[in-house]
This record gives structure tokens, sequence and C-alpha cells, in this order.
């Protein structure tokens, strides 16, 4: 079953992706607070009608213990909702993208896995595609920003802000998923309810610090106009139940997968929203598809 719960999360957080970006204002600096308060809200509520319908039992040490992991998803994700601001006009977007990479390595490093050659093909097919798919997309950015005459100040390319965000991202993306697959999986520190409730109420905590926040700088926040971050927010908030339970099952398998959810955004742009994708595009996407399909294969 991690298979099915890692490509439901997968399309979830893919079509999520596209929203976010729509939620994502480059020209209102509290955007990312918004959509952060809409994140927290959604899976609040969520964790609030979970745990009153489910059998699951929650105890203090739970927060305590899934913590560390919340902390690490949660920074990772607002650096994220900021970076959508910069992240075209970046010339290391490949960074953010690598974040799978990471956790597959400090899982390797740290918990010894029989893996196989098959294995090893599944991963590089998976990681490399979305590294190479991130600077084909960086590559037909640069074209269309020239195409319109478009001049980026250098600091955004090249500076510390173009750096920044997409870094901090990977970083504390694939620490927070190894995190997670060390307590859920190898460890078995936590079950997957009590991680879940733990991780959205942790969420709902921050989403308050941040009205609280833009109350005291006097920012106008009405829920009628995050239309987009709502969508969001359940659309990430589902995934991230289903995720959970992935990750909690075959860590190793599911993290590689999971990390190119931003595909399924480039497959739902092309559908919907009739977005040209080259040849090159077509063919890396291929290749992530039989890595993942790989992958599946070897857990049945």
């Amino acid at each position: 079953m991690w298979l099915t719960y890692a490509l439901i999360t997968w399309v979830l957080w893919g079509t999520a992706n596209l929203f976010y970006k729509k939620a994502s204002n480059e020209n209102d600096k509290y955007s990312h607070a918004k959509i952060a308060i809409m994140v927290g809200l959604v899976m609040g509520i969520h964790a609030t009608i979970y745990w009153i319908t489910s059998d699951v039992n929650v105890q203090l040490q739970d927060f305590i213990t899934y913590l560390p992991v919340s902390a690490l998803y949660i920074a990772s994700m607002v650096f994220g909702y900021v970076g959508l601001r910069y992240l075209e006009l970046s010339i290391v977007a490949p960074l953010q993208n690598s974040s799978g990479a990471i956790t597959v390595l400090l899982l390797l490093f740290t918990f010894p896995q029989d893996i196989t050659w098959l294995h090893i093909t599944g991963f590089a097919l998976i990681l490399l595609g979305i590294i190479w798919l991130a600077f084909i997309e960086k590559k037909y950015d640069d074209l269309e920003l020239r195409r319109k005459g478009i001049k980026v100040d250098t600091k955004y390319r090249y500076g510390l802000i173009a750096l920044t965000f997409p870094l901090l991202y990977a970083v504390l993306d694939g620490l927070g998923t190894f995190a997670d697959a060390a307590v859920l999986d190898e460890l078995k520190l936590i079950a997957e309810g009590p991680a879940i409730i733990a991780y959205e109420y942790t969420w709902l905590v921050v989403a308050i610090f941040y009205f609280l926040y833009l109350k005291a700088k006097k920012v106008e926040f009405r829920l009628r106009d995050q239309k987009n971050g709502a969508i969001a927010a359940v659309l990430e908030t589902g995934g991230q139940f289903f995720y959970t339970f992935a990750l909690a099952t075959k860590s190793i398998l599911a993290a590689p997968i999971l990390a190119s959810f931003f595909v399924c955004s480039m497959i739902l742009g092309r559908i919907f929203l009739k977005e040209k994708l080259t040849k090159a595009q077509y063919f890396v996407i291929i290749l992530i598809f039989i890595g993942i399909m790989i992958l599946g294969y070897l857990d049945v």
C-alpha cells in the first residue's frame, strides 16, 4: 500500500503546488504568512476531526517526539512560500528540488539498507530527473525573459536572495523527511496517527502566531480573499495524511518518489493551463516514471 499512498500524495501535492503559486503575490510581502495561516487552519481542523473520529491515542510525549520533525518541515515550507516570489528568477532552482537526494543519502548512510543495482537505478532515474528538469525549466525561463525584454536585477539571480530560499528549502525538507523516516519507520518512536495529529496541531500554532503578527502589523487578512490558499491548504493536508503512512512503511523507496511531486504540477499545467512542454521535458518525465515503476516493482 505504500506505493498507493505515495502516488496519492504525489498527485495532491503536485496539484497544491499550482494553487500555492496562484496564492503567492510577488507584490505582497506578507503573502507567505497568509498562505501559512490557511495551511495551519485547515490542518488544525483536520487534526481535530481525525482525533475525534479515529481510535488514536495521543500523548504529550508524541508532540515532543515529533516536534523536531514538525519544525524542520514547517520551516522548509515557509521558506518555500517566500521563495515562490523569487524561484523563477533564481539560477539555483535545481537546489530546491534536490531534497529527495539528501534524504536518500542520509537514510543509506545512517540506516544501511539491503539494496540492489535496480534500487540504485530507480533512485538515480528519479533524483537525476528531478534536477535535470529544474535545469531545463531554468533554461527556458531565461529564454522567455530575454524574449520579453525583461532585465532582472543581478542580486535576484546570483545574489543572496537567489541562493538562500532554494538552499534552505532543500536542506530543511531533506532533513525533515530523513527525521520523519527515522522516527516513523526506522526507529518506530511514534505511530502514524499521533504523528499526523502532532504535526497538524503544530502547524495550527504557527498559523495563530502568523495571524497575530499580521494583526500587529495592521495587515488586512480576510478569509474570503484566500481562495487559492485555502484550496492549496486542503490539498496539502490530504497529501500529508497519505505521506505519513507511505513514509512509515517504506521510507527509503517512498522518499525519492515523493520528492518528484512537482512533476505532477507540470503535467497538470500542460492539461489544464495549456502550458507547453518541450521534448526534453517529456523525455525526463518518462525517465522519472520509469524510476517510480522500478521502485514499485521491487516491493511487489
